[in-house]
């Protein structure tokens, strides 16, 4: 089974660009982590605030390691979720 993580960022009004930003620098290393199977970012271009990410991994200390991880410390918890309105995160394991 696999470790999903569904994460949903609601950048601040005007703060979008910020957040963008920080999402494209996250992703390429992101998807290069050792337990990493899936990492993509999509913005629904009717609601230009929200992000949302889809993340799978081998399994939960994957997910550990990716926030502890050099380029999620800088672009996420050091650039987007300071300007972040809301975060939210929802947790699941694959079946079969």
């Amino acid at each position: 089974m696999a470790y999903v993580v569904s994460a949903v960022w609601t950048a601040q009004p005007g703060q979008e660009g910020v957040v963008l930003d920080a999402i494209a620098k996250l992703t390429p290393p992101s998807r290069e982590e050792p337990g990493n199977r899936f990492y993509q970012a999509y913005q629904d271009p009717a609601e230009p605030l929200v992000f949302r990410l889809f993340e799978i991994y081998d399994d939960e200390d994957a997910y550990a390691a990716h926030g502890a991880s050099p380029h999620f410390q800088e672009f996420a918890l050091e650039q987007a979720i300071p300007v972040l309105a809301n975060r939210e995160r929802a947790f699941f394991q694959t079946i079969g």
